[in-house]
């Protein structure tokens, strides 16, 4: 996330009519939109997996997947995170999203701090989320925080599978980190050979 590109509040009507007509994404937080800079091809490739893991898996679903074109309304603040699974039937219409089941957001050098505090509190505080997923894109690490948990953290790691009960949906920490070569994945692959 870069820095603030106003220094004045902003209502939330004004930034959804913005994000409308702006080449650039902008996230709104606290009144104050922050552009929003592109990911590395790591964090792309992640993101990827994990879309197209569950998208193959809610196919017979009321639920969809959605990338990181998709807002998510978090009380007056809107993240576009990774990507989110929703289960509302938004309308084809829908600017964004403001009842998620799970939220994932790849983590970053610049992006950590946001993704673990800020947007940590304002997602957790969505009443219909079920599970919030932060990745590691340096290193093969899955944080898992549920409801269902008490909003407690479970890691997962190279070998385990992912079960989201609130969507019926398994991932492999293995099939989300596909293709990525960071130093786990390598040695995780040589092992294999």
């Amino acid at each position: 996330m870069s820095t603030v590109t106003r220094s004045n509040a902003i209502s939330e009507e004004d930034y959804l009519a913005g994000e409308l007509v702006s080449d650039v994404r902008h996230e709104l937080i606290d009144g104050e939109i922050y552009a929003m800079s592109g990911a590395k091809a790591t964090h792309n490739r992640i993101s990827g997996n994990i879309f197209g893991e569950i998208r193959t898996q809610l196919k017979i679903s009321n639920c969809d997947a959605f990338t990181a074109d998709m807002k998510v309304k978090a009380g007056a603040n809107y993240f576009y995170p990774d990507v989110l699974v929703d289960c509302s039937e938004l309308d084809g219409e829908a600017l964004f999203a403001d009842s998620p089941s799970v939220i994932f957001e790849v983590l970053s050098r610049s992006t950590r701090k946001m993704d673990e505090t800020v947007k940590k509190i304002a997602y957790l505080n969505i009443p219909t989320l079920e599970e919030y997923i932060l990745v590691e894109q340096d290193f093969v690490d899955v944080e898992v925080f549920r409801k269902s948990d008490d909003w407690r953290s479970s890691h997962y790691f190279l070998g385990d599978q992912i079960e989201l009960d609130s969507v019926d949906v398994k991932l492999d920490v293995e099939e989300i980190y596909a293709r990525v070569k960071n130093q786990d994945m390598l040695e995780w692959v040589e092992a294999r050979s």
